[in-house]
């Protein structure tokens, strides 16, 4: 099924971003504005796996 295999790519992604929020959160030289942009990230593929979760099957 191509729209499960997308949700498992997105949800990969995800992950993927959280480690490296993670990592960038742990480096005090990490740029602020390099965090607002992994969060940014983060928050689009989490709205785009809702998206796919909430929507009707046909």
């Amino acid at each position: 099924m191509a729209i499960q295999a997308h949700l498992v790519e997105l949800e990969r992604k995800h992950e993927v971003l959280e480690n490296e929020l993670h990592d960038a959160l742990q480096h005090l030289s990490t740029d602020d504005l390099q965090i607002i942009e992994l969060k940014r990230r983060k928050l689009v593929l989490k709205d785009q796996i809702e998206r796919i979760k909430l929507a009707p099957v046909h």
